[in-house]
């Protein structure tokens, strides 16, 4: 867990002493796609990791059915009513939060209790990282603990999904917040999206290390292109499922059958489809190459990952692919590919830690040559998922 400390001050500070009432504060970490983009919400497979960045939602219940809510990044306050409509012209970070609350109650059937809360984070926003999932998934645990419910750890990642399709008009798929939910240290979270079974899959890099590349290319999903690329592929399971009623989602394409329809497809959509098709394989393959220690044929996955989602699903753009051109430039590079929604965002490369300083003062001088952007570059491992403690 991180330092409170000074969440607890801010909430004495916004919120008074509460003498007698305890503090809970729950955590809930971004994430990093290895592979598997776009997969999700086509019931494909997916795998992610947790990484050392989190949201921090620190507070007590009240007696009232009001919510309080203060932003140490934004300094900002926001107040809501539980028992009135929802949103009420409040910044956008505090309808994650209350959306998570309204879901809960839908869900479970229950009226509660108001809480005053402090938010906090160091999640990257608009970097394809997931900073909004962190939050609600760290909403979710610290309103299931504070409460009492007893809710699994699994439905509050459903729950999470939940509120911010239906709260904040994102048609999110459900990887970001089970990987928030779920991810354990020193693995990766495979994911059936379809079944939600999951296994953790060790990350033994050995001389390795995954390092996120952050073009600064900020990007918002909503509003964008992400439910135009949705709606492609629905509307390709429907072609392709009159002459195939066993397909559902474009999980149940294979490869051999996609190349039997490709050509029946408008290009627009059988591009969408094929990313999706191929994509899925790459999962399947990525895994069994971790499992065995293969970790050039896990990066050359990486690399066609990347090649797909910027031909076929088109949602690279300049920066993301400058970011991949350094790194097929650059020994020692074993794979990179963009990861996240795209349109901007985060590229992740695997990289061997001998090459691995040389490697970020190249992205740092080469990129702001190239885009006029200034990188940022984390190097990264497989962190906790979201976890509680009481202050």
């Amino acid at each position: 867990m991180k330092d409170f400390r000074n969440l607890e001050r801010l909430i004495e500070k916004h919120f008074g002493s509460g003498i007698g009432t305890a503090v809970t504060a729950a955590r809930g970490p971004g994430r990093v796609n290895l592979i598997g983009e776009h997969t999700d919400y086509n019931e494909g497979y997916v795998l992610p990791m947790a990484i050392d960045f989190s949201v921090v939602v620190a507070g007590r219940a009240r007696g009232d059915r009001k919510i309080k809510l203060y932003s140490a990044d934004y300094d900002e306050i926001a107040e809501a009513d539980l028992a009135g409509g929802y949103g009420q012209g409040n910044p956008r970070w505090s309808l994650y939060v209350e959306g998570v609350a309204r879901t809960l109650e839908e869900q479970l059937g229950v009226e509660l209790p108001g809480f005053e809360a402090v938010v906090s984070g160091d999640v990257p926003q608009g970097a394809g990282l997931s900073s909004s999932a962190a939050l609600e998934v760290a909403a979710g645990f610290f309103l299931n603990a504070v409460n009492g419910l007893g809710v699994p750890e699994r439905d509050l990642a459903l729950y999470g999904q939940m509120a911010e399709n239906n709260y904040l008009g994102m048609r999110c798929g459900i990887m970001d917040q089970f990987a928030s939910a779920l991810c354990e240290r020193g693995s990766a979270l495979f994911l059936d999206c379809r079944s939600l079974k999951y296994e953790h899959v060790p990350v033994e890099l050995d001389d390795c290390i995954f390092m996120i590349l952050n073009t600064n290319k900020s990007r918002e999903l909503v509003g964008s292109e992400y439910n135009d690329r949705r709606r492609a592929c629905e509307e390709g399971v429907k072609l392709i499922g009159r002459a195939e009623p066993g397909v559902k989602a474009l999980r149940d394409v294979t490869p051999e059958m996609f190349s039997r329809y490709e050509k029946e497809l408008p290009e627009a959509i059988a591009g969408k489809c094929r990313h999706i098709v191929t994509e899925n394989t790459r999962v399947l393959d990525a895994v069994k190459m971790l499992k065995a220690g293969d970790l050039a044929g896990f990066g050359r996955r990486m690399w066609e990952s990347h090649d797909s989602l910027k031909n076929d699903y088109a949602v690279s753009c300049r920066e993301l692919d400058a970011l991949n051109g350094i790194a097929r430039d650059f020994g020692g590079v074993l794979g990179e590919r963009m990861t996240g929604a795209g349109f901007g965002g985060c590229g992740v490369a695997l990289v061997e830690k001998a090459a691995a300083a040389g490697f970020e003062r190249e992205i740092r001088k080469r990129y702001p040559e190239l885009t006029g952007l200034t990188p940022e570059v984390y190097a990264t491992g497989a962190a906790a998922g979201a976890e509680v403690t009481e202050l």
